[in-house]
């Protein structure tokens, strides 16, 4: 199940057997409860296990795959936030925080998440995301790095302009000597600047913006192909690589999913 997204936040439901998704990354955060099974996937390195009631945080651009530890199946629900909802909840002044378990036992955090995630079919009022968002901040501080929370000079308005401009360029290759004349900033330090902020670099982010469209091109009938073109990429194969990458399936299968009315791409993020 795939609720509309707002304010470019996701909300899904998954539920499968075996192993439902090989390595991939989003540029979001995920976040999302163990409803029933156990919850399986490696990240940093690692295997994970999460059993019913525990909450998921993954770090944006964090590599991951996912699936079912046990034959009964599993089943969860997912959020995905983008990073710039969570620096303009902290007030815009913090870096991203990082949190190194992926895995927690946090209460208040679960409370929120089910608020979210509790109606897939409606749709929260405004007010009350900010509600959410507000609260969503506040916990990922709470368990962050204590090296993430320190305040350092980050380019907030550099990093504005380049974002504004790969939103409104997705469709075309960008250099980095343009991204540098919009910011101000040489590209290394702008790639710096831009990780802090956004938790994925300017060529992830851009490419994460060709496959949103592609999405929406796929699912208003366009062909795989056509869908590739129109959305900068250099062909399908090109397309399906880098769809793969970011959501753990293919585009067909993606497609099937949405169509049958089941868990679309998103739901890779385990």
């Amino acid at each position: 199940m795939h609720a509309p997204a707002t304010r470019g936040i996701e909300r899904i439901e998954a539920r499968f057997r075996g192993n439902g998704f090989s390595l991939h990354r989003h540029d979001t955060y995920a976040l999302g409860v163990t409803l029933s099974g156990v919850q399986t996937f490696r990240y940093r390195g690692e295997a994970r296990f999460s059993l019913p009631g525990n909450v998921i945080v993954l770090h944006p651009d964090e590599l991951h795959d996912g699936g079912a530890g046990t034959e009964t199946g599993l089943r969860y629900r997912m959020l995905y936030l983008p990073p710039e909802r969570v620096i303009e909840a902290a007030g815009g002044r913090r870096r991203l925080p990082f949190v190194g378990t992926p895995i927690l036992r946090d209460d208040e955090l679960r409370q929120g998440l089910l608020e979210g995630l509790g109606d897939l079919q409606g749709e929260p009022s405004e007010l009350v995301w900010d509600d959410l968002l507000a609260r969503f901040a506040e916990r990922l501080w709470k368990h962050a790095d204590a090296d993430g929370a320190t305040l350092r000079f980050v380019a907030h308005g550099a990093v504005a302009r380049c974002r504004e401009f790969l939103h409104d360029n997705s469709d075309r290759s960008v250099t980095s000597d343009e991204l540098e004349k919009i910011t101000g900033l040489d590209r290394y330090s702008l790639t710096r600047h831009f990780r802090a902020l956004l938790g994925t670099s300017p060529h992830r982010y851009l490419v994460m913006r060709r496959l949103e469209k592609g999405r929406c091109l796929m699912v208003a009938g366009s062909s795989l192909a056509d869908a590739a073109i129109a959305s900068g990429f250099a062909d399908q194969s090109h397309f399906t690589r880098h769809f793969k990458s970011a959501f753990g399936i293919t585009p067909g299968k993606w497609l099937a999913l949405t169509r049958a009315g089941g868990s679309p791409a998103r739901a890779g993020a385990t």
